[in-house]
């Protein structure tokens, strides 16, 4: 499979090395410095983009290759406000466009799992927030892997209608305390708090492999399909 690289950062460069490693070609390693060097691909040149770039950049980053014929996978966060744009975007060009906020098979089983703490925790005495870790390096905050937890939280448990950055006493929202420490792959503690006890869950990556993993194996199982998608339709079809 012939792939293009959007973001070549550690991350990319990560999702390179493995996907080299089960056999793939890297048609071309796009960052700040050369992106006019998309415009000399052509659409038959590309089976799929894997898109970790920037904030700033995605939006366009994804747009072009939508227009261009590529099916893409996008982990980059910080940008969802033009979430709908895209999907309206990839609708009309009969596109193929994967989205997840992290692609950790671990991470996406840590989301079921708040979810479900979530539903038994209605009816409790718990003041639920949570805490998340990254390295010095991350634009955005809080990380789009903990506004995913806090949606799941948000949409199963009563009396929840939002989340706000941490410090904040509002009540009826998840607080989300972000820190940038070091080189911290990523760190996610969901906690329910009350006056006699504290139950938390947590995920802790020890590398960044396990998210370059799930973005290549995602890349190869988009190609051929049309639409827009995300982990649950992976892991529903790897089941």
């Amino acid at each position: 499979m012939r792939i293009l690289l959007l973001g070549y950062g550690k991350m990319g460069k990560t999702i390179e090395q493995i996907a080299l490693d089960r056999g793939h070609s890297i048609v071309g390693k796009i960052d700040i410095q050369n992106r006019a060097d998309m415009d000399k691909l052509k659409s038959t040149d590309v089976d799929v983009a894997i898109e970790f770039s920037s904030p700033e950049a995605a939006y366009d980053n994804i747009t072009y290759c939508l227009k261009k014929g590529w099916p893409v996978v996008s982990g980059t966060t910080g940008w969802l406000e033009h979430r709908t744009e895209i999907e309206n975007l990839c609708k009309e060009q009969s596109g193929a466009f994967f989205y997840a906020s992290n692609y950790s098979i671990g991470v996406n089983l840590f989301f079921r799992l708040s979810r479900q703490l979530a539903r038994l925790m209605n009816g409790q005495e718990y003041q639920a927030s949570m805490t998340e870790i990254h390295h010095i390096h991350k634009l955005d905050a809080p990380s789009g892997t903990a506004i995913t937890l806090a949606e799941g939280m948000i949409a199963e448990q009563e009396g929840l209608t939002g989340w706000k950055l941490a410090p904040d006493d509002e009540e009826g929202f998840v607080q989300i305390l972000a820190k940038r420490e070091g080189e911290v792959p990523g760190t996610h503690v969901v906690r329910y708090e009350s006056e006699v006890d504290t139950i938390e869950i947590s995920h802790t990556a020890h590398s960044r492999k396990g998210f370059a993993l799930g973005a290549v194996v995602s890349a190869e199982w988009l190609p051929g399909r049309y639409g827009v998608f995300g982990m649950n339709d992976l892991l529903k079809n790897l089941d």
